[in-house]
């Protein structure tokens, strides 16, 4: 187990944020897993993982990694394409329900699709797409992915942009670059905010989105978001029905090349982030953490972060961002997924040989030894070097 606890002063929206960080330990879930992309917890203390190669694995409560599940759809690996959410049913535990998004072929016309199957007996079975992001395209990145209930138990879907259709973002008329709104059987609510508009997509929830990975819901029903942008202009966003979030009219960031994408960060009618990071630290997942295990951190975002190597906790104060932590840098791995269950934080590492970690209070300190001087109990092997281009996203 590892133990770690620091706080990083930062001044946002010219307040700096005061806080008291929280002693934690890290302690090991399940090892030895190839790219894996989201985790979702069984009833009866397991969990299942995706892996971005295709392979949905079961973990038992004892951290047993299980054999490949059958019945896992073929996806479209290739750069970011491969399987990515797994998202249970509320009533998972009578109707075995579950949905997974996944990059669908052929190579020269994918789609981000949703599944919904159920899981019998260690397979999937009953296996219906219920969406497919519209339009297809022939680029292998940018596929958003992420899925989430609203209390209304409708299913929100982030889609990318495709990279190379920036454009359709603010296209009310395509699908890229957007959140979606359906229910459980693929059927479009009728109070989604574009049902009846002419020229628009009736699934549209939201739009203005670049790729978007990171999606949470909190227990009062407020969605939030966050998403990667080129250079610098990762953003996290409140989202609210039928609003416009800018790409690629209004960005923080610069293209790859360092070109302007636009010279506007903001512009009237056009919502603006909660927060923002240049340089880019690339937000893969987000979490909301609800418990009484840290009671600092209640209600705080979290999200998980490629480039940086570490998960950055956003601390939220009557709905605006006063602060902000990194943290589990000590890993010296990229994070690809970050949850809240049961009070605990999970943390899931990027890349091949990765594990997944359960973030609990550490055992009382020694009152002698400042909190921010404490060294994890064990030290954490050398990272393996990973990725960081937009191509690994």
């Amino acid at each position: 187990m590892r133990t770690k606890a620091i706080f990083l002063g930062l001044t946002l929206n010219l307040a700096t944020a005061a806080a008291a960080a929280q002693d934690y330990q890290l302690v090991p879930v399940a090892e030895g897993l190839d790219f894996p992309w989201c985790v979702a917890f069984l009833p009866g203390g397991g969990l299942l993982v995706t892996e971005l190669g295709g392979t949905l694995r079961e973990v038992s409560p004892e951290g047993v990694l299980g054999d490949p599940i059958a019945g896992v759809p073929e996806v479209y690996r290739m750069s970011q394409g491969g399987l990515f959410d797994v998202l249970l049913h509320a009533d998972f535990a009578s109707n075995q329900t579950l949905f997974l998004s996944y990059a669908a072929p052929p190579a020269d016309d994918n789609a981000t699709e949703i599944l919904r199957a159920r899981l019998v007996d260690g397979a999937l079975v009953d296996g219906e797409v219920i969406f497919s992001v519209q339009p297809r395209k022939p680029t292998p990145v940018h596929y958003g992915g992420r899925m989430a209930f609203l209390p209304d138990g409708t299913l929100l879907l982030t889609s990318g942009d495709g990279f190379d259709f920036r454009e359709a973002s603010q296209d009310l008329g395509s699908l890229l670059g957007k959140t979606v709104r359906i229910h459980l059987d693929g059927s479009i609510p009728q109070d989604n905010p574009f049902v009846g508009h002419d020229g628009a997509h009736p699934a549209i929830y939201t739009y203005g989105h670049r790729n978007a990975q990171g999606l949470a819901v909190a227990d009062d029903g407020t969605a939030y978001l966050n998403e990667h942008g080129p250079r610098g202009g990762d953003e996290t966003n409140r989202l609210v029905a039928g609003a416009n979030y800018g790409w690629p009219a209004v960005t923080f960031g610069l293209d790859y090349n360092g070109a302007y994408v636009s010279p506007f960060q903001e512009a009237p009618g056009m919502a603006s982030p909660l927060d923002h990071w240049t340089p880019s630290i690339a937000p893969a997942s987000l979490a909301i953490y609800a418990g009484d295990r840290f009671p600092e951190w209640q209600g705080d975002l979290f999200a998980g972060a490629l480039v940086d190597e570490e998960v950055r906790r956003l601390d939220l104060e009557d709905g605006a961002v006063v602060g902000e932590e990194a943290l589990f840098s000590e890993l010296g791995r990229r994070i690809r997924d970050v949850r809240s269950h049961d009070g605990y934080l999970y943390v899931v590492e990027d890349g091949n040989d990765a594990r997944i970690w359960r973030v609990e209070p550490s055992a009382d300190p020694d009152p002698a030894t400042p909190a921010t001087n404490r060294q994890p109990a064990t030290e954490p092997a050398p990272p393996e070097p990973q990725p960081s281009s937009a191509a690994s996203r």
